[in-house]
């Protein structure tokens, strides 16, 4: 009878994680408007150590909504990658923007005052793994 029991919570745990929530949900899909649209914020993305990967992240401004956008991206691959905009290069207060995808446009919340959020970063979240560091330029 108590094997039974056992099995129960290890059930529960490993399934539990299907659901997804705010924090591991795909973005919906945003396009920008090339030629109605400003770069406002720009950065060259630097991997961390053992991690290969490069590309470019533009903030555009289109509509009063801001968007962010990767471009010639690639990293290494990795579970449960998320893109977060920052307020450091590291991710302890941080604006989680949604699944990494290069081919995606990401909606930044009106809530969100780019003035202090200096960095996006490119996380596993499921390890607590730091993948890449892009510091913002104001153009």
């Amino acid at each position: 009878m108590k094997t039974k029991f056992l099995f129960l919570p290890l059930f529960l745990l490993l399934f539990s994680c299907e659901v997804e929530g705010d924090l591991t949900r795909d973005p919906i899909p945003v396009v920008i408007d090339q030629p109605n649209s400003v770069v406002n914020y720009q950065g060259v993305f630097s991997p961390t150590s053992g991690i290969n990967g490069s590309g470019i992240v533009k903030i555009y401004l289109e509509n009063n909504q801001y968007k962010l956008a990767l471009e010639n991206y690639s990293i290494s691959s990795g579970p449960d990658l998320k893109v977060y905009l920052s307020k450091s290069n590291t991710p302890t207060d941080f604006v989680n923007l949604g699944n990494l995808n290069a081919s995606t446009v990401y909606s930044i919340p009106q809530s969100v005052d780019l003035k202090d959020y200096k960095y996006v970063l490119i996380h596993c979240q499921q390890y607590n793994h730091l993948f890449a560091v892009a510091e913002l330029i104001k153009n």
